[in-house]
C-alpha cells in the first residue's frame, strides 16, 4: 500500500485497472486507493507484470507499506504465483493508530522532512519468477463481521453532483433511482423522471416501526476532516475580528474589466478578496506566519510569499486547494487558477501538493444569500483564515445639493480568525484594517 499523502497511514482498495498477467508501463494506474483526503490513482512507476492481486476492491484500512499485489519482471512466469497468499508475501500488520495532535499540526502543510508520496510497496521480493519459501510470520487479524468491505465509491451512489443536489431538494433518496448516465450514473434526467412507488401495502399496525433515521458510513477524508478540526479548536487559541467592507467601487471595477475583457477571462469579486488577503499579509507578515515545532525547539516560521488556501466545498468534503504566490500575481491568472483547482477538487483529481501547503486560508459562503456572516476554524499550521459573507446593498447618507439623502452601498461583512499564538490582537486588527483599506480602493491592487 503506498502513502499517497504524509499524514496516510491506511488506504482503502477501490477499482483494480489492471488484473492479473496484465504487462505494466510507468505512469499507467493500476488501481484506484481511498486516501485520508481523497480517492486517488495509483499510477505504478516500473516496468514489469502484474502476477498476483493479494487485496481485492473493497478491501478497508490496509496499513501503508502492507503488500496488495505482486509484481515480476517482464518475461517471468506468472503461473506459480496463482497459489501465492499474502501470507507468503510476509503476511501484513495492522494500521498504526492515529495521532491526532501530529494530524492537526500537519493538515494543511507536509513535514519539514518530505515524504514519498508514491513508493513501489507492491512485494518485489518474487521478481525472480518464484514464491516465497521461508515461512511466514503469523498475521494478526482483527475482528471481523465477515462482511464483505466496500469502497466509497460502492457506499455512495453513482451520481453526478447536479443529481445529488436535485435529489436531496426533492427530498428522494438515491438508492431507489436506477442511473441510466454512463456505468449507471445517475443524472439530473433520472432525478426529474423519477416517481415514487404508488400503492405501497401499510405496514402491519402491530409491526415494529421502521427507523427514522439512516447511518451512514464516515469516509476516511470525512474522519480526517472531524479530527483535525478538533484538533485546531483545542490547540489553537482563536480570536475574531469582523469588519464590513463596502465593495461598490470593487463591484464596479469588476464590471469595467469584464466588460474589456472579450471573453478571455470573467473575475468575480472572490478573485479581488483573494488578492487583498495576499496584499494584507505582505502589509501585516505576521498574520503570513505558522507555528512550528522543529527539533525540540519552537519557533514562528513567517513566510516571504504569499500561498492562499481556498475553501471549496466538493460532495466528500472540504478541501482547499493552493493558489501559490498570490502576492505575485495578477487577477487574471488568479481568477483562472481558482476555477482549474475548484473543478479538480471537486472531481477529486487534485494531486497532494496542490491542497497541502498554504500560508493563510479564504472561506467563502457568499454565494448563499442568507449567510451575512460566519466564523470559520483555522486550518493549521497556518495562524489566521478570512470568512466572508453575502453581498448586501445597505442604505447610507450622502450629501448631495440639496442636502443630506441617501445612497445605495454594496457591502461585505468579513470576519478574520487568527491564532493567538502566533497573531496578538492589536496584529490581527491591523491586518483586518490594512484589507479594508485595499477592498475599499480596489485600484491599489492594480499596482
Amino acid at each position: 500500500m503506498p502513502a499517497l499523502s504524509p499524514t496516510m497511514t491506511a488506504g482503502n482498495i477501490g477499482t483494480w485497472q489492471k488484473k492479473a498477467g496484465d504487462t505494466i508501463a510507468p505512469g499507467d494506474v493500476l488501481v484506484e486507493i481511498e486516501t485520508d483526503k481523497a480517492q486517488m490513482d495509483f499510477e505504478f512507476q516500473e516496468d514489469g507484470v502484474l502476477a498476483k492481486i493479494l487485496k481485492e476492491a473493497g478491501e478497508k484500512d490496509v496499513a501503508v507499506g502492507n503488500p496488495i499485489a505482486v509484481m515480476i519482471e517482464e518475461g517471468a512466469d506468472v503461473a506459480p504465483f496463482e497459489s501465492f497468499t499474502l501470507e507468503d508475501a510476509g503476511g501484513e500488520k495492522a494500521a498504526p493508530k492515529e495521532t491526532p495532535k501530529e494530524e492537526a499540526a500537519e493538515s494543511s502543510e507536509p513535514p519539514d522532512s518530505g515524504s514519498q508520496t508514491s513508493p513501489s510497496t507492491l512485494d518485489k521480493s518474487a521478481s525472480k519468477g518464484e514464491p516465497k519459501s521461508e515461512p511466514a510470520p503469523e498475521s494478526q487479524e482483527a475482528e471481523s463481521s465477515g462482511g464483505r468491505l466496500q469502497t466509497s465509491l460502492d457506499r455512495e451512489p453513482n451520481a453526478s453532483p447536479l443529481a445529488k443536489a436535485m435529489a436531496l431538494d426533492k427530498g428522494v433518496s438515491l438508492k431507489a433511482i436506477k442511473g441510466t448516465g454512463p456505468n449507471g450514473r445517475i443524472t439530473k434526467q433520472d432525478i426529474e423522471k423519477y416517481q415514487p412507488a404508488a400503492g405501497l401495502a401499510p405496514a402491519a399496525s402491530g409491526a415494529a416501526a421502521a427507523p427514522s433515521y439512516e447511518d451512514i458510513p464516515a469516509s476516511s477524508m470525512r474522519k480526517t476532516i472531524a479530527n483535525r478540526l478538533v484538533q485546531s479548536m483545542n490547540q489553537n487559541p482563536h480570536y475574531f475580528v469582523s469588519t464590513t467592507l463596502s465593495v461598490t467601487k470593487l463591484i464596479k471595477l469588476r464590471q469595467a474589466l469584464n466588460a474589456s475583457a472579450d471573453g478571455k477571462y470573467k473575475l468575480s469579486v472572490n478573485d479581488f478578496l483573494v488578492k487583498a488577503c495576499a496584499v494584507a499579509c505582505k502589509k501585516v507578515p505576521a498574520v503570513n506566519s505558522s507555528w512550528r515545532e522543529i527539533g525540540g525547539q519552537t519557533v514562528i516560521r513567517q513566510h516571504n510569499t504569499v500561498d492562499v488556501s481556498v475553501a471549496v466545498a466538493t460532495p466528500v468534503g472540504l478541501m482547499t486547494p493552493i493558489v501559490k504566490g498570490v502576492d505575485s500575481l495578477g487577477l487574471q491568472s488568479i481568477s483562472a487558477q481558482i476555477k482549474d483547482l475548484g473543478k479538480r477538487a471537486r472531481d477529486g483529481k487534485l494531486k497532494p501538493e496542490e491542497y497541502q501547503g498554504g500560508t493563510f486560508t479564504i472561506s467563502n459562503m457568499g454565494m448563499n444569500a442568507a449567510v451575512e456572516r460566519f466564523t470559520a476554524v483555522i486550518n493549521p499550521p497556518q495562524a489566521g483564515i478570512l470568512a466572508v459573507g453575502t453581498t448586501r446593498k445597505v442604505a447610507i447618507p450622502a450629501e448631495g445639493e440639496e442636502g443630506t439623502g441617501v445612497e445605495w452601498d454594496d457591502q461585505i461583512v468579513v470576519t478574520g480568525s487568527f491564532d493567538h499564538k502566533v497573531v496578538d490582537g492589536a496584529v490581527g486588527g491591523e491586518w483586518i484594517r490594512e484589507l479594508k483599506k485595499v477592498v475599499e480602493n480596489p485600484l491599489e491592487l492594480m499596482l
